[in-house]
């Protein structure tokens, strides 16, 4: 790597013994995949065994196709699946057949809707893939439209292993039982997204707080709910253009803080109180990757318009921009869409929204693996996922590339299904859940 695209900080000895307090993730069940990116939102899997190998008539317990559309990530509780999705009515919106605008028409946008859509949370039997039950939280005409990749249920659950918990952003943020009553709903406003792009910051849970992040190109806020209600805990306004990042809930020094990447500033928030912990100077426009978090370091990153990651240190408070509480930062070869994969000492990461890889060992900011393309691999807009020694690559071309969880790259697999794949894969057991444009696929190994 040039000496330019990586920049380390020296660590003093009373530095280096802090960091051996570790950062541990919220409170969400340590089973199954019940959350975006996983037990710890690192994109890492523990106790598990996935195939290795599959294809459309190899290693398929089930395929099922999932009404409607989404892009989230379904999570995986005991012995269900659940997951989000929107779902054309066929029944017209006020105003009938007239064309409704985007909302911004960046490249890659739609226009608004004329149809109503069924804003729905699916319940699915892990066994066999079959629909348990299927609530509607919202019918509504969406207000503006999205990017032609995302549509307008790209948002993931998350649970306690009681409820549930979602966000459809404009549509209301929502709690449900495990059998699909509903306990509470509530409504934010609406949403003007950059460009007309759609929405997708999933809501992330501790305790009993559920925190929505909500960057748009109006008035920008982050809120702290209560789970068993709904009602407001907290709410602090925030200056950022739309973000897609979902909040990282971390605990530092019996502290709770929720961690937000920001275009403008990258900031952390005190949970209990909403008051401003940490903040750094923001990272590059349209901030979609959800930063992780372990052994007392955040990582945060995003990659369009420009390359930027950050290493920063916990246990800090106010500006840290310019200080040591930043480890090392990266200036190249960063993600657009995809998050990071933190796996043990490991973190690996796209370029863009290429099959370009990167991974850096996460004390150091050396890289280990360093711009690689990984063959077979179309575009990427899935985050890689990590489990039983490997390291799980999806593609949106419906191919998936499993490498060795290890500091040299070696492919030990290379796996072609019939789908397009944008969401990102959840593992639990001996499965591998892959959400495609319209099937959901459980793999298993034998």
């Amino acid at each position: 790597m040039a000496p330019s695209s990586i920049r380390r900080v020296a660590v003093s000895s009373a530095l280096a013994a802090a960091l051996t307090g570790a950062a541990s993730i919220a409170s969400v069940p340590q089973e199954g995949w019940p959350q975006w990116r996983g037990p710890r939102a690192t994109g890492e899997a523990f106790g598990t065994e996935p195939p290795l190998k599959w294809s459309e008539t190899e290693g398929v317990k089930w395929k099922v196709k999932v009404p409607g559309r989404g892009t989230g990530t379904p999570i995986v509780w005991k012995d269900r699946i659940y997951l989000q999705t929107a779902i054309p009515t066929g029944k017209k919106g006020p105003g009938d057949a007239a064309p409704r605008p985007a909302g911004g028409g960046g490249f890659g946008g739609e226009p608004a809707p004329n149809e109503l859509f069924q804003f729905a949370l699916i319940c699915l039997d892990r066994a066999t893939g079959k629909s348990l039950w299927q609530k509607v939280a919202r019918e509504e005409l969406p207000h503006e439209g999205h990017h032609r990749d995302h549509g307008f249920a790209s948002f993931s659950p998350v649970t306690d292993g009681a409820r549930l918990y979602l966000s459809f952003g404009s549509r209301g943020v929502h709690c449900f039982d495990l059998d699909g009553n509903l306990k509470w709903s509530k409504d934010l406003g609406r949403m003007r997204t950059r460009n007309g792009f759609g929405e997708g910051s999933s809501p992330a849970l501790h305790g009993d707080t559920v925190v929505v992040n909500w960057d748009h190109e109006g008035a920008d806020f982050i809120v702290a709910l209560d789970k068993a209600t709904g009602a407001e805990r907290w709410r602090q306004l925030r200056d950022e253009p739309t973000t897609w990042a979902t909040p990282l809930i971390v605990e530092h020094g019996g502290r709770a803080q929720a961690v937000v990447p920001g275009t403008n500033r990258v900031k952390s928030y005190d949970l209990e109180t909403g008051k401003l912990v940490w903040e750094h100077a923001g990272l590059t426009t349209n901030v979609i990757p959800s930063a992780v978090s372990s052994n007392g370091m955040v990582y945060t990153m995003s990659g369009f318009r420009g390359n930027r990651a950050l290493a920063i240190r916990l246990g800090r408070e106010g500006d840290l921009t310019g200080t040591d509480a930043v480890a090392w930062s990266i200036d190249r070869l960063t993600p657009y869409v995809p998050s990071p994969l933190l796996s043990g000492d490991r973190l690996y990461l796209f370029s863009g929204n290429t099959n370009v890889l990167s991974c850096y060992d996460v004390k150091t900011g050396n890289a280990l693996i360093s711009g690689e393309r990984i063959e077979g691999l179309g575009g990427v807009y899935a985050s890689p996922v990590s489990a039983a020694g490997r390291v799980y690559l999806v593609g949106r071309n419906g191919v998936t590339v499993v490498i060795k969880d290890a500091a040299k790259l070696e492919v030990l697999a290379t796996n072609t299904l019939a789908e397009r794949f944008d969401a990102s894969p959840a593992v639990v057991g001996k499965e591998l859940y892959l959400r495609g444009q319209e099937y959901l696929y459980c793999l298993t190994a034998p």
